[in-house]
């Protein structure tokens, strides 16, 4: 995949000061792989060998299916089930010798995760390198209101790899607040949802603060991913 396919610039996802700027930076890419692979590059060979043996996982799946190219997605799956049924019954052994491991080679595996998960940890490295050397940048990192907590462990994983023993704790304490304030906030909001059942507060005009939604956000904050 050529490399302009899943490159945005990182200020960009910074700039709009909503949510999770890191979440934000997953879903474009998302979305730009999957219309990517719906797109020209679905009949292109090399592509098509990739998803063929990867597959997809079911988010992705479910975008690609709200592309409303239904033809498109038959013709990806035509191939990659071909595959499957080589992979699984086109040998002697379903599964092999001393594993518990299925023999089909694509197993737990995802096209569209694979190129995210590439280009997401190189856009992480810019985080941290614009971080280093752009005050502008830091200011404006430190004006997000949130950084969920999957991407809080990337980007201190990131931070601790590759930028300097003196930069690097100052940077993780950035994120750290980011973070550990919206948890204080949440725990808050979840603990006011479950009082909100005692039988004093079942009052039509009860006050529900910025609890009702708090299930839904306390899913989000802990796997990057929202309940529809």
């Amino acid at each position: 995949m050529r490399e302009d396919i899943t490159s945005i610039p990182v200020s960009e996802v910074f700039e709009p000061r909503e949510g999770c700027p890191i979440c934000r930076m997953r879903d474009t890419l998302d979305m730009r792989v999957v219309d990517y692979i719906m797109g020209a590059a679905m009949m292109e060979p090399d592509v098509r060998q990739q998803t063929n043996a990867l597959g997809f996982c079911y988010e992705h799946f479910e975008m690609m299916i709200n592309k409303r190219n239904r033809l498109g997605l038959a013709l990806i799956l035509e191939s990659h089930l071909a595959e499957v049924e080589k992979n699984v019954f086109g040998k002697k052994r379903i599964f092999k010798a001393g594993s518990r491991k299925s023999a089909v080679d694509n197993d737990c595996t995802c096209f569209v995760c694979k190129q995210v998960d590439w280009a997401m940890q190189r856009m992480l490295s810019t985080v941290c390198r614009l971080w280093s050397k752009e005050r502008e940048f830091r200011s404006l990192f430190d004006q997000q209101p949130v950084i969920c907590l999957p991407h809080y462990f990337m980007l201190k994983d990131t931070a601790e790899n590759e930028m300097s023993k003196k930069e690097a704790p100052d940077f993780i304490k950035a994120a750290s607040a980011l973070c550990k304030s919206y948890l204080t906030e949440l725990q808050g909001d979840v603990t006011h949802f479950c009082r909100m059942f005692d039988y004093r507060s079942s009052k039509e005009d009860a006050d529900w603060g910025n609890s009702k939604d708090s299930i839904e956000r306390a899913v989000w904050f802990l796997t990057t991913r929202r309940p529809e």
